[in-house]
Parts: structure tokens; C-alpha cells; sequence
């Protein structure tokens, strides 16, 4: 056998990858980046219209998918930013180093520009489909979000009201963009409600990452576990406080149902509240879809409360 003959049968090792798997790996990398697993808190697009008992109505639906659909994309817009600008930061990060952008298989440019233009056309597509609320809303997401990637995320407490709202505004966009009045007590509850996940979360990151070096969050070093686990403390009872009130106050409506679903949907309630706390005390509870998805008994406390709360609002 010849050199020559040699050669031909080894080339065929040596080229280069094709170009189509290099594409595949930087889309697979770009949805890694606009985390698909965190899509589960738009679902509460459908909170507003669920509480009023509008979520079947004709068409209702349709417009809830919509508006799912665009508050993912502004929401992954927000991470392709994130992560583009802390990429250096999560590459010091034990977990946070594997993401796509800070492992090279998402380029810091191209992060930028998918970002903008999904920031881009998210308010535009609403604006032309949805009512001028819901555009001017998710606008006022974005630049909340990308104020919070740039300066927020490193002023003491606006941290985590500029996270607290992103979590009610994605309560209030289905009421507003189906017309639907928000009660006090649904903003009440939900606000401390995610106020409660919020600083839970930054209360477990303050504890995994004691003494470590690597955090991805410099308040985390100006945060005492004791004033976190104060806010996580008092946003809990106000939100069970609120729902409470809210389920009692309801209570004064003449109803035919079976059973009074509303106030006792409360048990259920006060059951999540503090089967979620135990999490945060133990200082795991991360991703609160994480958390949710992760442990049976809250899962199936969840599916009790909606079980009561659909009960409820159907007056059955």
C-alpha cells in the first residue's frame, strides 16, 4: 500500500465539523440561555382572569396564549442580556459557569443581539394585537429588568422589589389584557407572595455561598442571612394575611356551593406557605419553580389549592 493510498483513507477524519451541527449547538445554547425551565412563572398570566372566573369565556384563552407567548420572549430577552453582560462573573461561579454564554457556545455578541431583538418585537406584536395596556406593560418590564441587569441589581432592596414586580406583573398582564379589574387583595397577596420566593431564594444563595468564593451577586456579601430571613419572614405573613382577609371577605357573598371552597381553599394556602418555608429555612430553596416542581407534598398541596379555588369560583 502507498503513501498516497494512506492519505486518502485518513482524510476522511480530518475535516472539520459541519457547519449545520456548529448552528444546532448555538440554538440549543440560545434556548438553554432563555432558561425554558423558568417559562413555568408566565403561567401566572392566567392568575387574574382564573380569580375572576373568566378563564373559559369565549376567546379567553387564545389571547392568554398570546400573551404567555410575548412575555416569555421579553423575559428571554432579559436573560440573553443577563447573562451576555455577567459572563466573566459566571465563569467564577461553580453552577452559574456552565451556562451557555459564560461556556463559549453562545457568543457574548450574538446573546446581545438576539436579546434586542426579541425586547424589540415582543412590545410591538402586543402593541398591534393586544390592548395599548399590555404593550405599555411589558415595556415597562423590559426596562425595569435591563435597568435591574445594569445598575438595580446592586442597590439594597430595589434588588428585590425590581424582582418581586417582574413576578406581579406577570399576574396583572392577564386582567389587563382582557379587561378583567384586579382586586387589592389579589395584588396584595401576590406581591408578598413573591416577595416571600424572592428573598427566600437570596436567603438560600447567601447560605450555600457563606464563605465561598465566586458569587455571581455582590449584595449577597452586604445581605445578613438575619435581615433576609426577616423579609422572607414578613412577606409570608402579609401574604397569608392577605389571602385570608380576601377569602373571609368573600365569605359574606350568598353562595349555593356544596361547601364555603373559598374559605377553605385558606388551609390549603397556609399549607404551601409553610411547606415552601421549610425550604427557605434550611437554606435550599433556590428556583421557586424548582422547588414546586422538586418536592411532591408541595405539588400536591398546589394542586389541592387550585382544586378548592376552581371549586369556588365555579360555585360548585
Amino acid at each position: 500500500m502507498t503513501d498516497t493510498t494512506v492519505l486518502r483513507q485518513r482524510a476522511p477524519e480530518q475535516r472539520p465539523e459541519p457547519a449545520p451541527s456548529r448552528r444546532k449547538g448555538l440554538a440549543a445554547g440560545l434556548l438553554r440561555t432563555a432558561r425554558p425551565r423558568q417559562w413555568v412563572k408566565n403561567v401566572l398570566v392566567v392568575a387574574a382572569p382564573a380569580a375572576a372566573g373568566e378563564l373559559f369565556a369565549p376567546n379567553v384563552l387564545t389571547r392568554l396564549a398570546l400573551v404567555f407567548v410575548l412575555f416569555t420572549a421579553c423575559a428571554a430577552a432579559v436573560y440573553l442580556v443577563n447573562d451576555a453582560r455577567d459572563a466573566e462573573a459566571d465563569r467564577a461561579h461553580p453552577v452559574k459557569r456552565h451556562r451557555p454564554v459564560a461556556a463559549g457556545q453562545v457568543p457574548v455578541p450574538v446573546a446581545y443581539a438576539v436579546g434586542g431583538v426579541l425586547g424589540v418585537c415582543a412590545p410591538l406584536v402586543a402593541a398591534w394585537l393586544c390592548p395599548p395596556a399590555v404593550a405599555a406593560l411589558l415595556t415597562a418590564y423590559l426596562a425595569m429588568q435591563l435597568a435591574y441587569c445594569v445598575s438595580l441589581k446592586h442597590v439594597l432592596v430595589v434588588d428585590l422589589a425590581v424582582v418581586t414586580t417582574g413576578f406581579l406583573m406577570r399576574a396583572m398582564i392577564g386582567g389587563l389584557a382582557l379587561g378583567i379589574p384586579l382586586s387589592r387583595w389579589f395584588l396584595i397577596t401576590t406581591g408578598f407572595g413573591a416577595l416571600f420566593m424572592v428573598s427566600a431564594k437570596r436567603y438560600s444563595e447567601a447560605v450555600q455561598m457563606a464563605g465561598k468564593a465566586g458569587a455571581t451577586r455582590a449584595l449577597l456579601t452586604e445581605y445578613t442571612t438575619g435581615y433576609l430571613r426577616f423579609v422572607w419572614q414578613l412577606a409570608a405573613g402579609v401574604a397569608v394575611l392577605g389571602y385570608c382577609l380576601w377569602a373571609m371577605e368573600e365569605g359574606g357573598v350568598p353562595h349555593t356551593s356544596v361547601l364555603p371552597w373559598r374559605q377553605l381553599s385558606m388551609v390549603a394556602f397556609i399549607l404551601a406557605v409553610l411547606r415552601y418555608a421549610v425550604f427557605a429555612d434550611r437554606g435550599t430553596a433556590g428556583e421557586p419553580e424548582d422547588v414546586v416542581l422538586r418536592d411532591r407534598a408541595l405539588a400536591l398541596i398546589g394542586v389541592v389549592w387550585v382544586a378548592m379555588y376552581g371549586l369556588a369560583v365555579a360555585n360548585w
